[in-house]
């Protein structure tokens, strides 16, 4: 149940991550609040997936892609409410960004 609880705390703060990436990456800007909320979840996922005492992690690199995958379709519905003040749909929201490269982003901020 231990690593259970630490992927589930990974895959919540990746939800916010992939959020703000989104609407980074959607509206073409970004806002102090918007990039405070991004340190804050890289920190807080690569401060949880650290094993303490031995300086593993419990997710590697393969689980980090299929948690950003899983995540990718909350934080899209999350950011389709926040970003352009609601104005499109999730799909519509969709056609406007690169999906990889916000995928890639994510990855590439993590220490795995």
């Amino acid at each position: 149940m231990y690593l259970e609880d630490k992927l589930n705390k990974i895959d919540s703060y990746m939800v916010i991550l992939l959020l703000h990436l989104i609407k980074k990456n959607a509206q073409q800007k970004t806002t102090r609040s918007w990039e405070q909320s991004i340190h804050n979840s890289v920190r807080q996922i690569n401060k949880t997936n650290k094993r303490r005492k031995s300086g593993s992690y419990y997710a590697k690199a393969e689980v980090l892609k299929e948690i950003i995958d899983d995540a990718f379709e909350p934080a899209l519905e999350g950011a389709a409410i926040e970003a352009f003040d609601g104005a499109y749909s999730e799909q519509e929201l969709l056609s406007k960004i690169d999906v990889d490269q916000i995928k890639n982003t994510a990855f590439a901020l993590l220490d795995c």
